[in-house]
């Protein structure tokens, strides 16, 4: 032994290899067989992202590099935590319905000591299975941007260690459970963006550790409970509900506080704001808030966004007025505001700051103001308001409950302008009707032929509508029998105001008819004013409205409900046929490039087509649909005279600076989406895509194609990819000043089709 000691034999290169085979199986043997085998069955049952095919290739699963796809982490035999997402964070397709989400998470249950569980944007549809409640060691669990539907499952009050709870970007419907509160531990709270109802929990005041308590983008109402218990919250975002009309009780430490577009009612408590000296940002805006704004809020040590737009709060402003140096963004349109812009408000003082001012009665200032009259004469008129919140309350709370559709916030605010015209029944044959009367009007067709003619309106370009249907007013028993008698199995999508039918006229055309619940008392004397708008807003680009009928409340003659009738387009959105659809069924190039002219020409047409232009409309893939011949249409566009959810507001808004190129950033996130070929769905998506997009530009045309949707990757000619490319990196321009203008982005991408025609 000591000889053999003292002269080593050489080790053959196949016993190395063993050794090291060995080791490796040592390793994974340190992993209990049973999580082994776990996580062999997810590998199998996802197979997405392609990173978890590296589960083929290693016995070792503790010591894989983590990536922003892949992590696993081992203490000891046990995984503790596993993330896994989609590429880039983008919604991946379903899994396919063979496939059920109750065998993965048997197999994720497993994993007893598993701490952390991370599966985002991997395509899991269904119900939450039962099987998460045997996750006790869970402390985050973050199931965002999936499919997942249905009520969140009591089973999930079993994980007593939780601390992160995110389910945001999913389908979930109900009420937000109870027993919410029984997590002690709870930090984090997230369920945006599902179809969540009803009220939230009064037991959430209880949990003592919350510091994000996020709920935006659902459709829950009533009063916010009183939240100044929670004295770690940090972040509050409610907007996009319908809560009111109390404004939340806070603790004062709040960094961020957003209640944008709900129906909170009250006056604001600005003794209470003054002393959140850690708030930084503050948005209220699109609510009907009203009495004293103070502005004293400008000057808060911590604040640097501020957003009150859209209510009737009141106040002069005084030049002399100081202001946090922080403050980049301000927003005080459309209140009834007097005085003086402060000076540290003005533009000339900070480059980078945004304020917008416009809509009020401010004395000598650039953005359009109303004069000194309106804003005493609405003031005082607010007055009378509280006497009927009561009302309005219940009714909102009546209709609250139903599932909201992709894009109906922006069909909503078409429907707020009418085509209307009004005259009323008998008073006999209004008191039989139970509560309410309908009422139409014929429209006469030399009235329409004046309005498309009007040349203090429209241009030219605004006849290219002429050939659509003639708009016309509808008897209530037409819209019936249309629609069935509004059954519910034709119901295309729905909100809490507003439902959108299918229905076929006696002639035959197909047809998508709105009823929408007015939240706001008008009579028609007040609407006939805004007959003339939606008349002019006729393109082959638009989706356009053929008709309107009328519901009158019976005790004072105000609208109640009205139906508008717009054409049907029956090829889905623009987004089904580029990034959701199946490959074969996508559209080529060609047809890309004359969608993307025809989205240029509809936006062309709404920045110069009328006087005034309608802008910012925010404007998304899939508020573009198309027609039987994949033409596109825009289905949702700012229109100037309306208010939140249908109200009506008095004054016309008007081109404020730069606000067209809002537009045109929107446009070039659909021009993103037209490339790649997959949904982009968060401006951090827009943000990484535009960045792979700005590097692969600068390269050669084999980079470029590295990029795009591979079923167009043969389709497309090197110059005319090149030219989409370019013109889209300037419309995501983070300058306004070097986006192109509307015209310089439809001849850019005329241009392209003409590069793409010999090829």
């Amino acid at each position: 032994m000591n000889n053999l000691m003292a002269n080593p034999v050489p080790i053959p290169t196949y016993l190395l290899l063993l050794s090291a085979f060995l080791h490796c199986v040592h390793l994974s043997n340190q992993l209990q067989p049973s999580q082994f085998n776990a996580l062999r069955e997810i590998q199998q049952f996802l197979n997405y992202p392609s990173l978890l095919s590296i589960f083929n290739t290693t016995w070792d699963f503790c010591n894989i590099e983590p990536s922003p796809l892949l992590t696993v982490v081992c203490y000891g035999d046990n995984v503790t935590q596993l993330h896994i997402t989609g590429n880039d964070g983008d919604f991946s397709p379903l899994l396919p319905q063979n496939v059920s989400i109750d065998v993965l998470f048997s197999s994720i249950s497993s994993l007893p000591n598993l701490k952390v569980l991370s599966l985002v944007s991997v395509g899991l549809w269904g119900p939450l299975p039962a099987t998460i409640g045997k996750l006790s060691a869970m402390e985050i669990l973050d199931l965002s941007s999936n499919y997942i539907n249905g009520f969140i499952p009591l089973e999930l009050s079993y994980l007593n260690n939780l601390q992160t709870l995110v389910l945001d970007h999913n389908k979930f419907t109900g009420q937000i459970p109870d027993w919410i509160s029984s997590f002690n531990d709870l930090a984090v709270l997230s369920l945006k963006n599902n179809s969540l109802i009803g009220s939230l929990p009064s037991s959430i005041s209880s949990l003592e550790n919350l510091r994000v308590l996020a709920m935006a983008d659902n459709h829950l109402y009533g009063e916010v409970p009183n939240l100044r218990n929670l004295t770690n919250l940090q972040v509050l975002d409610l907007k996009n509900n319908h809560f009111g009309p109390n404004f939340p009780a806070l603790n004062p430490k709040v960094v961020t506080f957003e209640i944008r577009n709900n129906s909170f009612q009250s006056g604001l408590p600005n003794e209470e704001l003054s002393s959140y000296f850690q708030l930084q940002k503050l948005d209220i805006s699109i609510n009907t808030f009203i009495g004293p704004f103070s502005p004293s809020l400008f000057a808060l040590p911590s604040i640097d966004y501020i957003d009150i737009s859209g209510n009737k709060l009141t106040g002069k402003l005084l030049h002399n007025t100081s202001c946090n140096a922080h403050l980049v963004f301000v927003n005080l349109s459309s209140n009834l505001l007097t005085g003086d812009l402060p000076e540290c408000l003005q533009q000339r003082h900070i480059e980078k700051r945004v304020v917008s001012y416009g809509g009020n009665c401010l004395s000598g200032e650039e953005q359009d103001q109303h004069p000194s009259s309106f804003c005493h004469g609405e003031a005082l008129a607010v007055k009378v308001m509280p006497q009927k919140l009561q009302h309005r309350e219940d009714e909102v709370m009546g209709v609250v409950g139903s599932s909201l559709a992709g894009g109906i916030a922006g069909l909503t605010v078409i429907v707020g302008l009418g085509y209307w015209v009004f005259y009323r029944r008998k008073r006999s044959a209004a008191m039989k009707g139970p509560s309410t009367r309908f009422i139409t009007e014929k429209l006469s067709t030399v009235n329409t032929v004046k309005l498309l003619s009007d040349a203090r309106y429209i241009s030219e370009t605004m006849k290219m509508g002429a050939n659509l249907p003639t708009y016309r007013a509808f008897a209530l028993e037409e819209l019936k029998e249309a629609t069935d008698n509004f059954t519910r199995s034709i119901t295309m999508a729905e909100s809490s105001l507003c439902q959108i039918y299918r229905g076929k006229l006696a002639d035959g055309r197909a047809v998508a008819i709105r009823c929408l619940k007015m939240r706001r008392k008008h009579s028609p004397t007040t609407l006939t004013q805004h007959i003339e708008m939606i008349a002019k807003l006729r393109h082959k680009h638009l989706v356009s409205c053929i008709g309107h009928c009328f519901e009158c409340c019976p005790d004072d003659s105000s609208v109640g409900i009205i139906y508008l009738v717009f054409e049907y387009l029956s090829n889905g959105t623009l987004r089904s046929s580029i990034s959701e659809g199946v490959a074969r069924q996508r559209l080529n190039w060609a047809q890309r490039i004359t969608g993307a002219i025809g989205i240029a020409k509809g936006i062309q047409f709404l920045h110069t087509g009328m006087i005034p232009g309608v802008f910012s409309n925010n404007l998304k893939i899939t508020d573009v649909l198309l027609d039987h011949n994949f033409h596109v249409k825009i289905c949702s566009y700012n229109l100037p005279l309306v208010a939140e959810n249908g109200g009506i507001s008095s004054n016309v808004r008007v081109r404020g600076k730069d606000e067209d190129k809002d537009d045109i950033h929107d446009f070039g996130v659909i021009l993103l989406e037209i490339l790649v070929g997959r949904p982009i769905v968060s401006q951090n998506d827009v943000m990484v895509v535009k960045d792979i997009l700005q590097v692969s530009n600068k390269m050669d045309d084999t980079a470029r194609r590295s990029i795009v949707d591979p079923t167009i990757i043969k389709e497309c000619s090197a110059e005319s990819l090149k030219t989409v490319m370019e013109i889209c990196l300037r419309c995501l321009s983070d300058d306004p000043t070097d986006q192109p203008s509307i015209d310089d982005v439809l001849w850019t991408l005329q241009f392209a089709a003409q590069l793409q025609d010999p090829w």
